[in-house]
């Protein structure tokens, strides 16, 4: 009988679950997306019960495709530094989501560097001070909504990341944990310690008593819950793997090795590198996580992060109306040779990696009567392209690279990739399973229940679909690439007033 291991992929705009045979390969999938909730500029917001419903409907949904008792094993994967606050008595939330995305913390971020603690945080954390990051927003909502932070002092309250969330609904409030590699995202974990950092969670004002308790990436934390709707045929399944969606699709990606990267084209982009066992800190707007903590051996990660990519594909079709679909717009843009001197950057949500800033606004420059909405098209493509190349080249300075794995929905287009390819001088791989994000999970969690039995038998099953190989004149893409620098420029800045 075939053995199945479930995934949960819980993204910035869907929810989303697969069923991996132990090839590898996809038996099952749904999807269901889910509100973008913007109460004011700069804010982003999601609804929990519906990341939850979405959520358990997608695995319902793709498990159909399984016989009962062939799945051996539940991983967990999610869009990291999301924060959700919930009543420990009741499992209700008290406020929305506060996502990654979200810039209100803006003004309490630039408080903390002015009390000199930037330093703090990035030795301990590895992170940056950033209102991208979980800590900030516990503490928004804490200083904020009337009553919470009296609540959560009585230990009536819990936060956590998605993946906490979901893990304490499918186990029917059973179970209060979160991974190392998500844990690593919220600003107050100490990643040498793999412990929540006392003085820093002092100095946000967060009680200890509200936070999950972390664990390690591929163990055992609970089972699926019985009587759950939906999933009664999943009661007693284990849950035992659990990694950001960053950290999920480098193990997906099979880079095991220090010195291998891949990037993830999704909402965001995100490049990570895996650094080996000794967490190493950039000097150029890269920070450091944890990638995986295994069989007690814990992996770190250097990581860049463009805040929007896929998200101004989004931007085309959904506001601007320029486009019907995401694919309409590779098509647009394969209708010429080039942008036409017109440049995008997509700082709808600041500026991530190297620039790091909070008040940077979206910006098109090199307008003339006869730019056509093709050549917007295929600036908006190029945009994604200069943003990975920008992380890629400072990454560069910690260690070289050989070629870029690539994964996530953009990733499809052909254009896009040999964009990159040209741009960074590299070979980029696209490997046949684009899923890397879900299958990291998967790994995750069948590793722990036997499924597979170590990293070597992973590694075989990842297989490239493609590999594009750098075309154009090294000159040519530099020249563009110090006009996007110009672009980048005059995006920053804009606002510098407190959201």
């Amino acid at each position: 009988m075939e053995t199945y291991v479930a995934a949960l992929d819980q993204g910035t705009t869907s929810s989303r679950a697969i069923l991996f045979s132990r090839t590898g390969e996809t038996a099952g999938m749904a999807q269901h997306p889910f509100r973008q909730i913007y109460p004011r500029p700069g804010w982003v917001e999601h609804d929990p019960m519906e990341i939850w419903a979405t959520e358990k409907q997608a695995l319902a949904e793709a498990a159909e495709a399984a016989a009962p008792g062939q799945i051996a094993a539940l991983g967990i994967t999610n869009q990291r530094e999301t924060a959700i606050l919930w009543e420990r008595a009741t499992g209700r939330p008290v406020y929305n989501a506060i996502v990654w995305q979200c810039r209100r913390t803006a003004a309490i971020c630039d408080r903390l560097k002015a009390r000199g603690l930037e330093e703090t945080v990035a030795e301990r954390t590895g992170l940056l001070i950033d209102a991208y990051f979980s800590g900030t927003k516990i503490k928004w909502m804490l200083d904020t909504v009337p009553g919470l932070r009296g609540r959560a002092e009585r230990g009536e309250l819990c936060f956590g990341t998605v993946d906490s969330w979901l893990i304490w609904n499918l186990t029917g409030g059973r179970v209060h944990v979160t991974d190392y590699s998500n844990a690593s995202r919220t600003m107050l974990f100490n990643i040498h310690t793999l412990e929540w950092d006392q003085e820093l969670c002092a100095a946000l004002d967060i009680p200890l008593s509200l936070l999950p308790e972390p664990r390690p990436n591929s163990e055992t934390y609970g089972t699926v819950a019985e009587g759950i709707p939906g999933l009664e045929a999943l009661a007693g399944v284990p849950i035992c793997g659990s990694a950001g969606d960053q950290a999920a699709a480098l193990f997906g990606q099979a880079c095991f090795a220090p010195g291998q990267a891949k990037n993830t084209y999704g909402t965001g982009c995100f490049t990570l590198m895996n650094i080996g066992e000794t967490p190493a800190r950039s000097q150029a707007g890269l920070v450091t996580s944890v990638g995986w903590s295994v069989k007690g051996k814990t992996a770190y990660a250097l990581e860049g992060s463009v805040f929007n990519a896929g998200s101004a594909i989004q931007w085309l079709r959904d506001e601007l109306g320029l486009i019907g679909s995401a694919p309409e717009c590779d098509r647009l843009a394969e209708s010429i040779d080039s942008s036409g001197g017109v440049y995008v950057v997509p700082a709808f949500t600041g500026l991530g990696a190297p620039y790091w800033d909070m008040y940077a606004r979206g910006t098109i420059v090199g307008l003339t009567r006869g730019t056509t909405k093709a050549h917007i098209a295929r600036a908006v493509l190029d945009s994604i392209a200069f943003q990975v190349t920008d992380l890629i080249r400072v990454m560069e300075e910690v260690r070289p690279l050989t070629e870029l794995r690539v994964d996530g929905g953009a990733s499809v287009s052909d254009l896009l990739m040999q964009t990159q390819a040209d741009l960074l001088g590299l070979p980029v791989d696209r490997p046949v399973q684009v899923e890397t994000t879900a299958f990291g999970a998967a790994a995750l969690a069948g590793l722990a229940a036997g499924v597979w039995r170590d990293f070597d038998e992973l590694e075989r099953l990842r297989r490239s679909q493609r590999v594009f190989r750098p075309h154009r004149e090294g000159a040519e893409c530099a020249g563009e690439y110090r006009q996007w620098r110009r672009a980048v420029e005059r995006s920053r800045g804009w606002i510098e007033n407190e959201l």
